[in-house]
Formats: C-alpha cells, structure tokens, sequence
C-alpha cells in the first residue's frame, strides 16, 4: 500500500516594480514545483497575488485566502512553500503573526530559496531572533509616536485624524465651522436646560430637521443617540485638548484581540482652538450624564438576568427589522410595584443608529413564546410529519454525479502525469550532438509546460470537486441533528432550561412573524418559518381558544 503524500501550499507575490522585484511568478513557481517533486510533496493548492507589496499583509488577497483555508483544515496540509521569506511579507510583525496562526494549526513554513524550514531547530531559532527585532522596532515606533502626540497635546494642538463634528482642519489646526457647529449648540443647550436624555436629544434633532452634514468619515444623516453622548462627552467643545481618554488594552486570555478602555486618569489642557460651548456649560452635561448613568445602571438587567426566547428572530411586522426582549415595570395606582412585564419590542421603535420605526406594539414576551412551542409540539406530534422526518433521516444524499466528475479528473489527472513523465524522459534521452537537438528540445519543452498547465487545471478542479462534495454531505449531517432535534422536542423542551430552549429555538427557527395587531384568539403567531426544508405539504395546525380558531402558517427555507 502507497503512502500518502504530504500536501503543501504555495504562495508566490510580485510586486508591480517587476524589474525591482527581481522574481517573476514563473520564476517563484518553477523553483517550488521542483522543490516539491524532490520531496515528493503534492501541491494541493496554489496561491499569488500579482502587484501587491509585501509591507502589510493588508489587501493581499490570496494570502488571506490561504490563512482561511489553513485555519479551516480546508486541505489538510502540513507545509506552506515560499521561495524567499520575503515573497511572505516583509512586515515582521506580520509574518510572525502569520506564522504563529500556521504553526496554531500544525502547518510550517518554508523558504526554498533562504533554506529556512520552520519545522527545523534552525528555523525556529530564526523566528525567535526575528520576533525579537520585530518587538524591539514595534515598541521604539510606539514611543516615539506616543511622546509626539504626548507633546503636541501639551501644547494645546489637535493629534491628528478627523476634526470632530463642528470644527475643520486647517493647516493642522482646529477652527469652527460654522455650517456644522449650530447642531452641537443646540444638543447641549437641549440636554444640559431640559429633561431630555441622550434618545430623547436625538428625537429632538430628527423632529425639527437637524441633520448632520456628510462629509468622509460618516455617511449617516441623523444623530443617533450614541453620538449625541459621544459630543456631550468631548471636552475638545468647550476649547480643550485631551489626551488618554480611552487606551488601547489586550483582552484577557487572548494573543491578539484588543479593545478600547474608558480612563479616568488623563491629560487634559487648554486647546489653542476655540469653544463652541462653555466651561461652565460642558461641566453641566458632565454631572448630568454621570447622575443619568447611576440612575438607569442595571435598571433591566436583574442578576439572573432573563433570556429572551425568541430575541432577534421575531420580526417586526411594519419593518422587518429584529424584534428585542425587553422589560417594563408595571405599578399600581398608588405607585407601588405591580409585576415586572417582558414583552418584544422593535429594535428601531426608537431611533437607533439613525433608523425609526413606528411600530410601537409591546407583544406579550410568554405569550409569543408559548404559542411558538405549541405550534412546533402540535406539528412534530402529527404522525404524518414524524414519517417525513424519519424518511429524511433515512434519506441517502446522492452524490453519484460528483463522484463520477471526481473519478474523471482523477483519471485525467493519471493520464496527465504520465504523459509528464514519459516527457521527461524523452528529453533526457535526447542526443545533445543531434543536428536537430535545439528544435526536438524546444518542441519537447513547450509540451511539457503545456501539461504542467493542463495538471494544474484539473488538480483546481478536482479540489473543487471534493469541497463540493464535503458541503453536500456537512448539509446532510446538518438536517439529520435537525430533524432528529423535531422529533424529539417534546420530551427535551420540557426539561430544558431557558438558555438551552434558546439555543434549540435559534438551531431549528429561521424567523417568527407576527400580525400588526393581536387577533381575536388572543394570538401574535403569523406564521413560523424553519431552517430547513421540513414542511412539503400543507399541516392543518391550529391555535385553539375559547371561541376562536386560528391556523398557523408554517414555511421553510433551504440553507
């Protein structure tokens, strides 16, 4: 019995300068092929981007692909050939990034041309002494970087970047504009002079015809209520340059994640620019926001904090947009607390992200809820659907015409290596004092390249025939614990608890409808639609009530 090839990829990079670059793709390609027959290595796949440089791995398509298919074991491969650690990348940060992730998954880098093999003692000391200068470069550029803007914010100077909403840039520094300024006016004199909130700031602004001017670093027309709270926060509007207000911190348990950290601690002076509001103004919108996030702080979210069923996957009937838990507090009419009240609400009922929605409607949280289980009780209940279902599981996925396409390219595949071979041999047969030996070489050479295309051609088609495949069958394995899920969702709802309900609601339902208004029945229920394509023919599956009986629409989509 053979044993089987180790699998590698290539990668190979040009950059425009060509001439500079000093390796064309032919080049790069020749070299790895030949490494890789040497070794015996199948290519199992080929990656190039043309007129990239290797300064960032940013927009370097291919490559970003192959770390895809890495990190998805799309090929199972051990080694990644390169022909010069440099085609790679030169950002050294990059590249060891690039090859922690490859090594993460059990695949090694090889530079044919520098001799470099990760796998090897020598080339992981390589990576050790580069990931040391790499370290040392990053963190004098970030000192650096960090002392200039340290300085120019002593000196009361913009750092660079967008000038905030109602100032422009000129020549580096910050002056009102006067087209754009009006609007931060009116949200500061609205929230520090009113009741109003932050929402109720931004509903202010949108009834009365105050919209933002587009301009390159956002496209949105109206202040939603995050930026709102963002420019009463900005002390750059009552004349000042701050400095550290958030840091840049790695989250825990993490090698490169990273987020932005609020500081109480930071630097903050007298801007050389001018203010759009006062000190006195600026420092009223400050206590009003601090006593407004005391007040409503974890006003809705009780230790055990609730889950919602069926959050994201109702829809709204007016919008279509995803319909959210929430909770009310019902009082009694001397005040005194009633009952809390967990309803469905639509995400843009208030004006979020610059979207509004009408739609107003509290649809009863245990209500929607219950009528859902019971309609898919009702349904997987119904002997004739159990049969289906059992059917499908049972079902064999047909997979005969791709199987026949992959035993072709199989079949020319053989063919085409041993033509490959049989080429190869008649040139190294061939008699170099042969009057004729130039031409019969040249003509032998032309073929051969022509079958290293040809070889090429079907080993990405056979690729792709296999990965067609392997979706084909994860689809069927997918709707088998699907189905089985259905059949059993009776005896498991019952002794779930709310966070595994949830997930078995988001496994089997794509989205829940619900009518405008509640119906006679008492009913919010439209109609039901699966993640799979489980309903064929129609099921007469009905909400019962008292003097009422509503059917339920039940659909399905395929995924």
């Amino acid at each position: 019995m053979s044993k089987e090839r180790i699998k590698v990829y290539t990668y190979t990079r040009v950059s425009t300068a060509m001439q500079t670059d000093g390796y064309s793709l032919d080049a790069q390609k020749a070299r790895m092929k030949a490494y890789a027959e040497f070794n015996d290595y199948e290519i199992a796949h080929e990656y190039e981007d043309v007129g990239k440089s290797g300064k960032s791995i940013e927009g370097r398509v291919q490559f970003n692909q192959m770390m895809e298919d890495i990190q998805s074991g799309k090929d199972s491969i051990s080694f990644v050939l390169v022909f010069k650690l440099s085609r790679f990348g030169r950002n050294a940060a990059d590249v060891l990034s690039s090859l922690q992730v490859m090594q993460d998954f059990g695949v090694n880098l090889v530079c044919v041309e520098d001799g470099i093999d990760s796998s090897k003692e020598a080339g992981k000391l390589m990576i050790s002494v580069l990931s040391a200068v790499a370290e040392i470069e990053r963190e004098n550029i970030r000192v650096q970087t960090m002392e200039g803007r340290i300085q120019k914010a002593r000196e009361g100077r913009w750092n660079g970047g967008f000038a905030p909403y109602g100032y422009r840039l000129v020549d580096g520094k910050l002056e009102i504009n006067e087209d754009e300024a009006p609007a931060i006016r009116v949200i500061y004199d609205q929230y520090v002079h009113t009741d109003l909130g932050a929402n109720g700031v931004s509903k202010y602004l949108a009834d009365h015809g105050i919209r933002k001017i587009p301009r390159q670093n956002g496209k949105n027309p109206l202040f939603d209520s995050h930026l709102v709270r963002m420019i009463l926060k900005n002390p750059v509007y009552c004349g000042k340059i701050a400095y550290g207000r958030r840091k840049t911190e790695k989250v825990h348990g993490t090698r490169n994640d990273y987020h932005l950290v609020e500081q109480d601690d930071y630097l903050l002076v007298d801007g050389l620019h001018e203010p759009i509001v006062s000190e006195d103004v600026w420092q009223e919108a400050q206590v009003k926001l601090i006593a407004q996030a005391r007040k409503y702080e974890h006003v809705n979210k009780p230790k055990n904090e609730r889950t919602h069923l069926l959050s994201g996957i109702v829809k709204c009937p007016v919008c279509g947009a995803g319909m959210y838990g929430n909770k009310s507090i019902k009082h009694k009419k001397d005040g005194t607390k009633y009952k809390d009240f967990y309803y469905y609400g639509c995400k843009h009922r208030k004006m979020i992200y610059g979207h509004k929605c009408d739609y107003k409607k509290q649809v009863h949280e245990e209500l929607l809820d219950d009528a859902v289980a019971e309609v898919i009780a009702k349904l997987v209940s119904n002997p004739k659907f159990a049969a289906m279902i059992q059917q499908k599981i049972h079902m064999q996925v047909d997979t005969s015409a791709i199987d026949q396409e992959i035993a072709s390219f199989e079949k020319q595949l053989r063919q085409s290596y041993s033509t490959k071979a049989k080429l190869m041999e008649e040139i190294d047969s061939l008699d170099p004092d042969d009057r004729h030996y130039i031409r019969r070489k040249a003509d032998l050479d032309d073929r051969l390249y022509r079958m290293y295309d040809k070889i090429e051609d079907l080993e990405s088609k056979l690729i792709e025939a296999r990965a067609k495949k392997q979706v084909i069958e994860a689809d069927k394995l997918t709707g088998d614990n699907i189905y089985k899920v259905l059949i059993y969702f009776d005896r498991l709802y019952a002794v779930m608890n709310e966070t595994e309900k949830r997930q078995l609601v988001e496994a089997l339902i794509a989205e829940v409808q619900i009518y405008e208004e509640r119906q006679p029945n008492g009913q919010w229920l439209k109609s039901i639609k699966f993640k799979l394509p489980i309903i064929e023919e129609d099921f007469d599956l009905c909400l019962d009530s008292d003097d009422h009986i509503e059917t339920v629409c039940l659909m399905s989509r395929k995924i």
